[in-house]
């Protein structure tokens, strides 16, 4: 059987054939660029998730008394591993996903490497007790964890959760996205590999109706870490709210992009495209709304569509092209569905469009869009779109753009752009969302991301990260 068709799920320290039949159902894994199947996991059912939480619930019974020194050392084997096979990694993703091979090795591959081995630094000087007058305070697992996880980053989205659940002593059952599924199953030969303690780690792949709310709901699962739309993210709440468990969620996000009026025009207008079309734009965090001044509008606008049109669409293994496709056939429709309706509410449309990129009659290629005098009340100013699609608004003041760039039911992040970086932070200070770069600041794994309002609740990375999977006990002397 080729590498990327997989038949068994990985539960209690093995790899086992899914519950209930003798045949099991499987799902195709479609390649981005061709189209065609690259693999085949098992579709899982409520059974798999319950024999899945089951190990998850007996090696509880122990991994969380194991030392920090020895889960550090799992954790730093894990993230070895990981750096070994990014290659293989990136190959994977940029079939799936549809991110440029360069760029899949260095973010798809390197991020979750590096996250993991962040963690297993941080296991040795985080503070797990305190004391405060005669009493202490101890922080312990949470127990078992149930990590839903999506298809656009999708190992860096699985790490950013398993590396601090192991971390912090829980014990992991992982439903992965179904369309970007492979490199789970690569996480989880390296974890056998590795000889994790049975039943620390679970893979159940299959449809998030069945196996992701079987998991919500299951009575012996204490916390849920979800990533994904808000839709979803509802619905998880929803099913887990039943048995009172904890629930993080990072969900969607419409992030505005502050252009002040003593900003570098050219550095931020280009930087802030890129920011927009990122991984095809198929990224929660992306400055999808491009926010400048009344006056400087046409400015940016230019600046704008002649750097979208360097953006260069093509096959993510060619070596060439900035752009890949977007991950399926459901995803380019939905794109294309919103840019045609930013044409009907009246935006002005600058460059891409609702048409096939010239030369690529197969895979799922979206034009890099941009939209000039966009008005914040439209569909594409509001919704997430998870495409490369730029919203350029323009604002009266400064007042005027923070009103603009709070004005949605998102918060995940957000830029500002200043040539006074004073201004700039005291302008991040007042937009509602989790995190704000600051004239173009890069990635940190060591500060927390998440978001305010409906993009959700809850951090990931860094000591914030490990804390949402820790309970916090006061034992009163």
């Amino acid at each position: 059987m080729p590498t990327n068709f997989h038949d068994k799920l990985f539960i209690n320290g093995q790899w086992a054939s899914p519950a209930g039949t003798a045949a099991p159902k499987t799902i195709d894994v479609i390649n981005s660029t061709t189209e065609e199947v690259m693999g085949r996991i098992p579709e899982g059912s409520a059974d798999d998730v319950n024999a899945a939480v089951a190990a998850a619930k007996a090696a509880f019974e122990t991994w969380p008394v194991t030392s920090v020194e020895e889960r550090r050392r799992y954790l730093q084997l894990i993230a070895d591993k990981l750096a070994s096979k990014k290659e293989e990694i990136a190959a994977l993703i940029a079939a799936e996903v549809g991110m440029p091979l360069a760029l899949a090795t260095a973010v798809q591959a390197g991020m979750p490497a590096m996250v993991m081995g962040s963690y297993a630094q941080l296991l040795g000087e985080f503070p797990f007790e305190e004391t405060i007058g005669k009493a202490l305070v101890v922080k312990e697992p949470v127990g078992v964890v149930g990590c839903i996880t999506p298809w656009n980053f999708p190992l860096h989205q699985v790490i950013c959760k398993v590396a601090p659940a192991l971390a912090a002593g829980c014990t992991v059952v992982l439903k992965p996205s179904e369309v970007a599924p492979l490199t789970a199953f690569v996480l989880a030969d390296i974890i056998e590999d590795i000889g994790l303690p049975a039943g620390v780690f679970n893979l159940v792949t299959g449809y998030g109706p069945v196996v992701g709310e079987a998991l919500a709901a299951h009575p012996e699962v204490d916390m849920i870490s979800f990533t994904g739309s808000t839709r979803a993210g509802k619905r998880v709440s929803e099913l887990a709210a039943q048995t009172v468990k904890k629930v993080s969620l990072e969900l969607g996000g419409k992030s505005a992009n502050v252009i002040l009026d003593d900003a570098d025009f050219e550095r931020a207008v280009k930087s802030g495209v890129g920011a927009c079309y990122f991984n095809s734009g198929q990224t929660c965090s992306a400055l999808t709304r491009m926010l400048v001044p009344r006056s400087r509008h046409d400015e940016a606008v230019a600046i704008a569509k002649k750097t979208a049109e360097g953006f260069t669409v093509g096959d993510p293994l060619g070596g060439a092209a900035k752009l890949g496709p977007l991950v399926s056939a459901t995803q380019r429709e939905r794109v294309l569905g919103y840019i045609k309706k930013g044409i009907e509410e009246g935006a002005t449309l600058v460059c891409g469009g609702a048409e096939t990129p010239a030369g690529l009659s197969k895979g799922y290629f979206v034009r890099p869009t941009v939209f000039a005098n966009v008005n914040n009340k439209m569909t594409i100013a509001q919704e997430e779109i998870f495409g490369p699609v730029l919203s350029i608004i323009p604002y009266e003041d400064e007042d005027d753009a923070v009103r603009i760039a709070n004005d949605t039911i998102y918060g995940l992040a957000g830029g500002v752009w200043s040539g006074d970086p004073e201004r700039a932070k005291r302008v991040a200070r007042r937009l509602r969302t989790g995190q704000v770069e600051i004239n173009g600041g890069k990635f940190n794994p060591l500060v927390p991301f998440g978001g305010y309002k409906q993009s959700g609740n809850g951090r990931e990375l860094g000591k914030y990260g490990l804390e949402e999977f820790l309970e916090v006990k006061a034992m009163l002397l």
